[in-house]
C-alpha cells in the first residue's frame, strides 16, 4: 500500500503502535523508516540524523541507521545457538568477547532465557523463540526498535505473557519504539501513541484513551474496542432543549449541548457495550430487547440482544447476571453516546 502524506513525528523513549487494517501501509510506513523501502518524496529523520532526505541526495543505509527489527518470522540462524544468534551482530562490530558476554548475559537475564543460551532455536518453544528474536535486536543497543507484527505467531497466551514481557523491557530501556499490529488489543494495552491508519493516510492519532473516548469518525470508533462499538442510524428531534435519537419505536436522549447542533439532522449513534446499564424494563425511555446470547467471561458477561430489528451488544458485571432473562431494558448516559454524521461519519461535537 502506498502511503499518501504520511507525516509524523514518534517522541523519544515512546512506544508508537502503527494500527489498521491489513494493506493499510503501516509495513510500508516500517520499512521506510527502516530503509528497506524508499519512498519516492519526503525526508525521514532518526534522531539529529536525516537518513533520507526531500531530494534523494542523503541516504543513510539501513544497516548503518542503528535501528533493530523484529518480524512476525523470527529468522532465527538454526545453525547457530541462542548465545551465537544474540552474539552475531556484536561480533560482526568487532566488539570484545568480554563486553558481548555481557550485553548478552544482561539482555538474556532481562527476558527470561539465560538457561536457554546453549540451544539452538529448533530446541525451542515458539514464545522461548520470539524472546531470542527480541533478545537479537535489544542487544544491540539500539536508537529505534521496529517491531512488525512479532506476536503473529504465538497462541493466546503465549501472546499476553510476550507482550507484557515487551512493554516491561521498552520501559525499562527506554528505546523509541514503533510496533505495527492490526491487534487493536495489542495496540490499546502496548502503545503510549496509536497512529490509526487506512488507505495509506492516517486517520487519527493519539493515546488509546483518546481514540476509544473520542473517535473521530465512525472507522476509529468501530475499529478500537472489544467488543465493538453498536452504531444506531437516528433521526433527531428537540425536545425541552434535550435531543433524542429515535430508531424505530425507541428513542435515546442525547446530552443538552448537542440539541442546537443536531436539531433536524439524522446521525449515527455509537454505544460502548459497557456503557450500557441494565434497568427494570418499566423504566421509561429504556431501550427494551430479547436477549439472544450470553457470553459468561468470568467475572464479565457479554449480552447480544435484539432491540427494534437490530442485534446490539452489552458487557455488564457477573453480578447481573441474574438479572438477565429473555427480555432485557438497558439505557445509557447521554454524554456517554458517541455521535456521528450520517453522511460523513465525522464525529459531532456539541
Amino acid at each position: 500500500m502506498a502511503l499518501d502524506n504520511f507525516n509524523l513525528d514518534v517522541e523519544d523513549g515512546e512506544f508508537c503502535v502503527f494500527l489498521g487494517p491489513s494493506g493499510c501501509g503501516k509495513t510500508t510506513a516500517l520499512l521506510c523508516i527502516a530503509g528497506l523501502l524508499v519512498p519516492t518524496t519526503g525526508s525521514i529523520k532518526i534522531g539529529d540524523q536525516v537518513v533520507i532526505s526531500e531530494d534523494k541526495k542523503t541516504f543513510v543505509a539501513p544497516q548503518e541507521r542503528n535501528i533493530a527489527m523484529v518480524f512476525q518470522e523470527y529468522a532465527l540462524y538454526p545453525s547457530m545457538t541462542v548465545r551465537g544468534n544474540m552474539s552475531f551482530a556484536l561480533e560482526n562490530k568487532k566488539y570484545s568477547k568480554e563486553e558481548i558476554e555481557r550485553k548478552v548475559n544482561s539482555i538474556a537475564s532481562m527476558l527470561g532465557i539465560e538457561q536457554l543460551l546453549d540451544r539452538k532455536p529448533a530446541q525451542l518453544s515458539g514464545g522461548q523463540r520470539q524472546r531470542v528474536a527480541l533478545g537479537r535486536a535489544l542487544v544491540r543497543d539500539p536508537s529505534l526498535f521496529l517491531l512488525d507484527e512479532p506476536l503473529g505467531n504465538l497462541d493466546a497466551k503465549l501472546r499476553e505473557q510476550v507482550r507484557f514481557e515487551l512493554k516491561r523491557i521498552q520501559r525499562r530501556l527506554g528505546v523509541t519504539t514503533i510496533y505495527v499490529t492490526h491487534d487493536q488489543t495489542e495496540a490499546m494495552t502496548l502503545a503510549d501513541r496509536i497512529v490509526l491508519m487506512r488507505d495509506g493516510k492516517v486517520v487519527q492519532e493519539g493515546s488509546p484513551k483518546d481514540l476509544y473516548h473520542k473517535p473521530i469518525n465512525t472507522f476509529v470508533a468501530g475499529f478500537v474496542g472489544t467488543p465493538r462499538i453498536n452504531f444506531l442510524t437516528c433521526d433527531v428531534s428537540v425536545k425541552e432543549g434535550r435531543p433524542y435519537f429515535a430508531f424505530g419505536q425507541s428513542a435515546l436522549p442525547g446530552s443538552q449541548a448537542l440539541a442546537v447542533t443536531l436539531n433536524g439532522k439524522s446521525c449515527v449513534v455509537g454505544i460502548r457495550p459497557s456503557d450500557f446499564m441494565l434497568v427494570d424494563t418499566t423504566e421509561p425511555e429504556a431501550i427494551k430487547g430479547k436477549v439472544e446470547v450470553v457470553e459468561p467471561l468470568g467475572d464479565e458477561i457479554v449480552v447480544h440482544f435484539t432491540a427494534e430489528d437490530q442485534l446490539l451488544v452489552g458487557k455488564f458485571s457477573a453480578a447481573d447476571e441474574e438479572k438477565v432473562n429473555e427480555r432485557i431494558a438497558v439505557k445509557v448516559d447521554p454524554d456517554k453516546l458517541h455521535i456521528f454524521d450520517a453522511e460523513t461519519g465525522d464525529r459531532i461535537d456539541g
